[in-house]
C-alpha cells in the first residue's frame, strides 16, 4: 500500500432468433465428461477477459484525506490505466494516480499520490490570498474541501510535458506546492480516476 500512503492498487449481425423456455434445462450431449468441458471453456474465458480489462482498469483503494471531499479513506475507485498512453493528454481537473519521489517510512518504497491536475505544460500559476491564480485569473475551486489554499507561492511557469498537481483538500496534502513533490513529469502518471464503485452511496462517475 502506498500514497502518503494515499491509495493501494488492489470486453455481427443482430439476430431476430428467440430461445423458447421449456422449464427443463438443455444438456449439452455427451455426458458429465463434456459438461465439464465447457465449464472449462468458460472459466477460460472469463479469466482473458477479466486480463483484457486490467490492462485498461485498475482498481484502487483511496487511503488517506488529501482528495476530501471529493475521495474518502476507503473509497473503491477505477483507473484509466491508459487514459495518457496513446495521444491522450493530462487535462486541467483530471484526478490523477502518480509515482512520487516521497519514500514511505514504513516499507522504504516510493509513494503514489492521488492529486488533481491544476495546471500544465506552458500555464503560469501562483497562489495569493488564499486563491490558486492561474494564467493570470483567480481559479474558481468548488472542489476544495475548505474553499481556500493557504500559503503564498510566487507565480511559476509549468515546464512542458509537466503538470501541476494538488489534493482538493489543501490543508493536509502534500503536493506539487511542496518541492518534495514539484512538477510531476507526465511520464510517471499512471493513470486517471473516473470511477468509484464504493461506498454504493456514491457509486458513479468521478469528476
Amino acid at each position: 500500500m502506498d500514497m502518503d500512503k494515499e491509495i493501494e492498487n488492489i470486453e455481427g449481425e443482430a439476430s431476430s432468433d428467440f430461445v423458447e423456455d421449456t422449464g427443463e434445462a438443455q444438456r449439452p450431449k455427451g455426458g458429465h465428461g463434456k459438461g465439464l468441458l465447457y465449464l472449462a471453456r468458460d472459466i477460460a474465458i472469463a479469466l482473458i477477459v477479466t486480463i483484457a480489462i486490467l490492462q485498461f482498469v485498475k482498481p484502487t483503494i483511496v487511503l488517506e484525506h488529501s482528495m476530501e471531499d471529493t475521495l474518502h479513506p476507503s473509497d473503491y475507485v477505477f483507473l484509466a490505466s491508459k487514459a495518457y498512453k496513446f495521444g491522450g493528454d493530462p487535462k486541467r481537473g483530471d484526478i490523477v494516480v502518480f509515482k512520487s519521489e516521497l519514500v514511505d517510512q514504513t516499507d522504504g518504497r516510493k509513494k503514489s499520490l492521488i492529486k488533481r491536475i491544476i495546471a500544465i505544460g506552458g500555464d503560469t500559476i501562483s497562489i495569493k490570498n488564499g486563491s490558486v491564480i492561474l494564467n493570470g485569473e483567480k481559479l474558481v475551486e468548488p472542489y476544495t474541501k475548505d474553499g481556500r489554499t493557504d500559503g503564498e507561492m510566487s507565480e511559476v511557469t509549468v515546464p512542458e510535458g509537466k503538470v501541476f498537481a494538488m489534493g482538493d483538500n489543501r490543508q493536509v496534502s502534500k503536493d506539487s506546492r511542496s518541492p518534495d513533490v514539484g512538477f510531476v513529469d507526465e511520464s510517471v502518471l499512471t493513470g486517471k480516476v473516473f470511477f468509484r464503485l464504493f461506498p454504493i452511496s456514491a457509486i458513479g462517475k468521478v469528476d
